[in-house]
């Protein structure tokens, strides 16, 4: 029976040949792409539920899956591609695109906080590729956007508080993102497990 507790796992897998560096080029380049796209998908669907400023998406569990699936620098250039496709073609959340919106709009903070996002949770998953390990790589990754969000969001907000903007900026989504960065884990882990042994 495995360890949950374990954030290591003790077997390779088939998916983690995305996150080596040795990988073909044609490979990673697909993957980079592939999460891209992943995440301007999930930026469509939302709950059209808005607690206050930022709309509640599934963006951030790409994020999270890039880091685990591709590593800290694909993961990282995922994250890139996304926020530069942005600046042409309306991938974000809601209507805006462009640099105008990328750098103004109130939740730009949790924006351009994805590649670093990304890649934390892909250098610390580099070896914490358990259950346990991945989830709390994404947890950490989430702390980070919503660091990065709630400052810019405070001062972008014009909010009278720092309690306000970490109420409307975090608080209010955090069961929602640990629901994203639980299914995330599992998600992972559950396709490491059918690969197990192939790698």
């Amino acid at each position: 029976m495995p360890n949950l507790l374990s954030l290591r796992s003790p077997y390779s897998a088939l998916v983690d040949r995305l996150r080596e560096e040795q990988a073909s080029a044609l490979l990673q380049a697909v993957g980079v792409t592939a999460f891209a796209v992943l995440t301007a998908v999930a930026a469509q669907i939302q709950f059209r539920v808005y607690l206050w400023e930022v709309p509640i998406t599934l963006q951030t569990a790409a994020v999270y899956a890039s880091g685990l699936y591709l590593g800290w620098r694909n993961g990282l250039l995922a994250q890139a591609l996304y926020l530069v496709l942005g600046l042409f073609l309306p991938v974000f959340a809601g209507e805006g695109y462009g640099a105008g919106y990328l750098f103004g709009a109130v939740s730009a903070g949790y924006l351009l906080s994805y590649p670093l996002a990304a890649a934390v949770v892909g250098a610390l998953s580099k070896r914490w590729k358990a259950f346990s390990g991945s989830t709390l790589a994404s947890m950490i990754g989430a702390a980070l956007i919503f660091a990065c969000g709630v400052v810019w969001l405070h001062y972008a907000a014009g909010h009278g508080t720092w309690m306000e903007s970490i109420d409307k900026g975090f608080l209010r989504f955090a069961v929602i993102d640990l629901v994203k960065v639980l299914g995330v884990g599992l998600l992972y882990s559950g396709t490491r497990s059918l690969a197990r042994g192939e790698a």
